[in-house]
């Protein structure tokens, strides 16, 4: 096997591969000499078919299997000798015309960057500190109880928080559109899972009641067809019904799991709950800043083949999720591009990671992973079975594998930057990051159901 090496680019490269052919013809007739002795063809006895009529019929297809198995296997060894760390898949193309005496082709693809790792000791790092309290309990108490309200019909008017059942339909320019209708629709006022103008208009109806009130839609609305556009709703009003809340006694306890009906071991519970929270929450915040410093400090390209796979990997990912929370086929994103920069950003991150962890020796210590896996079981009724279920299969532990390694560099991070602590509440770590892509698919989530 011959082979030759080119710089095409930055991270760029050929390889010219060449093989003699008598080498392939050699492996093509021990395949056919192997099938004649197994084959079965109408007239002849297992490994009676004569060799000629086995090349007949299977030649072809044997010869396309050995081209394609030497490719696989001369490439490997080609680039073994030339000590490659090939980056993503490589592109094939075979020798145009074919030379008589060597099977000849090319392989583009890109390797690895070498990565510079920055300087970290002048990057200032906040780290939220913050603790549970008990108004923080309690607050998650009423979630809780809202979670499980139930509705009782009512004679007055509509009010906030009220739910109410209604049918309406939606015109642009006097004709119907598609998710602009629905009967016996609930809606909660107040909890924001439909356009403001649905709730101001609802609000102080009572049962029996219609009325019509025009809303437009906005220029970034998820319904790309009605997006911008002013529409006319007519709304009928078939019941009003108030919000009961439960009491928090033991019948509330035992309803998530604390068997006594004790409402201070229910309270202990959600206080623990609330920790583990918060301690999630503040590592996913050093974590973040931790990405950015070292995406900053550091140097390096990116391979663009890494790039694309990932924008593809998001794109089937963002779709699925899309799909589960009721999102229509026609507002699913349908290119990867709106992906790439987020896809830069995280092949960047993955790539410094890898370096950090290989020159620092962070790797997973396998009491790490159990102590994650320990702690994300502690969530579940039987914890012990939850963590044996885990350690069943491999492959359940990768994502545990992946955090421990992200906790192994951020602290290496910390380590030394400038770390400052910024006191804050429970409640301000909490609070959702403003209103993007995601507030558009729960806005879809209702406008399909409505559809429907």
């Amino acid at each position: 096997m011959q082979m030759t090496l080119e710089t095409l680019g930055q991270l760029e490269r050929r390889l010219h591969v060449a093989v003699p052919v008598e080498q392939i013809e050699g492996e093509v007739q021990k395949r056919l000499a192997r099938l004649a002795k197994t084959v079965k063809i109408a007239g002849f006895r297992p490994g009676k078919v004569p060799l000629k009529m086995v090349t007949q019929q299977y030649g072809p297809q044997v010869r396309s299997d050995v081209i394609s198995d030497t490719v696989q296997s001369s490439l490997n060894d080609a680039i073994r000798a030339q000590n490659l760390r090939v980056a993503g898949y490589p592109r094939i193309e075979p020798k145009q015309p074919a030379a008589e005496d060597q099977f000849e082709f090319s392989a583009v693809f890109e390797v690895y960057p070498e990565i510079t790792l920055g300087d970290l000791s002048g990057v200032k790092i906040m780290r939220p500190v913050a603790d549970v309290t008990p108004v923080d309990v309690e607050h998650t108490l009423d979630v809780l109880r809202k979670q499980n309200v139930r509705y009782e019909l009512v004679a007055r008017s509509a009010q906030n928080e009220d739910r109410v059942m209604v049918d309406f339909s939606g015109r642009i320019d006097g004709v119907e559109f598609p998710g602009g209708q629905a009967k016996d629709f609930a809606i909660t006022l107040g909890e924001g899972r439909m356009l403001p103008e649905f709730d101001t208009a609802l609000t102080g109806m009572s049962a029996g009641e219609t009325k019509t009130f025009k809303l437009v839609f906005p220029p970034g609305y998820h319904g790309r067809e009605v997006a911008g556009r002013t529409a006319e709703f007519s709304l009928t009003v078939r019941s009003v019904a108030r919000p009961i809340l439960p009491e928090i006694d033991a019948e509330f306890a035992r309803k998530f799991g604390i068997a006594s009906g004790s409402v201070d071991e229910l309270r202990s519970e959600v206080a623990a709950n609330l920790k583990l929270e918060l301690k999630r929450k503040i590592e996913a915040a050093l974590k973040q800043q931790v990405i950015q410093a070292l995406r900053s400090t550091s140097q390096l390209v990116v391979p663009k083949s890494l790039v694309e796979l990932e924008a593809e990997n998001l794109l089937r990912r963002t779709s699925e999720e899309m799909k589960q929370r009721g999102a229509r086929e026609s507002n699913l994103p349908t290119t990867a591009d709106i992906f790439r920069p987020q896809a830069e950003e995280r092949v960047a991150f993955g790539l410094i990671l890898n370096e950090i962890v290989r020159v620092n020796q962070l790797q997973p210590k396998p009491e790490q992973v159990r102590a994650l896996v320990a702690e994300a079981a502690q969530t579940y009724e039987q914890p012990d079975a939850v963590i044996r279920w885990h350690y069943e299969k491999p492959e359940r532990l990768n994502d545990f594998e992946t955090a421990a390694v992200e906790h192994n560099v951020v602290e290496w991070a910390l380590g030394r930057a400038r770390v400052e602590d910024q006191p804050t509440t429970f409640s301000e770590l909490m609070e959702p990051a403003p209103a993007s892509a995601g507030a558009n698919e729960v806005t879809q989530m209702t406008h399909d159901k409505a559809e429907s």
